[in-house]
């Protein structure tokens, strides 16, 4: 009889430092949702989040889900296994956020083979919890 191994887990992350302002995005993954600060003042979005807005530096700034999809920007294949455990290639990512204009996440493409992802692929995002952090990663849309 063949016993099937069940993947090994994914490597630890960097953990983030989690603050009254940056805690929506870390954490809002629990609930499928990706928070991006958004500007009750002149409407612009913040990334990362900040306690006020970088566009015309108001207070009035929360939270907001975003639809959690967009588009790469530009890519690159690593090859480098920078940490222990670390699975080899993966994407590194820029993903400009539908619904969130002048947003950019850095983040990585999962699910698809390295050669498959490209320049201007439809993504959408997924979270992967990591001891209470939701980290956002993307995977190309259907």
């Amino acid at each position: 009889m063949t016993e099937t191994k069940a993947a090994p887990p994914p490597p630890k992350r960097p953990r983030p430092r989690l603050d009254a302002i940056n805690r929506p995005f870390w954490t809002g993954g629990a609930e499928g949702k990706l928070y991006i600060t958004h500007c009750g003042d002149c409407g612009e979005w913040t990334h990362p989040p900040r306690e006020f807005c970088r566009h015309c530096q108001s207070e009035n700034v929360a939270p907001e889900a975003v639809p959690g999809t967009g588009v790469i920007d530009t890519l690159t294949v690593n090859h480098q296994p920078w940490m222990p455990g670390l699975p080899v290639p993966f994407v590194i990512a820029r993903v400009k956020l539908d619904g969130a204009p002048g947003v950019i996440l850095t983040t990585n493409v999962v699910g698809s083979p390295v050669d498959e992802v490209d320049f201007d692929d439809r993504v959408r995002v997924t979270f992967e919890e990591q001891d209470g952090i939701w980290f956002p990663l993307f995977e190309k849309e259907a």
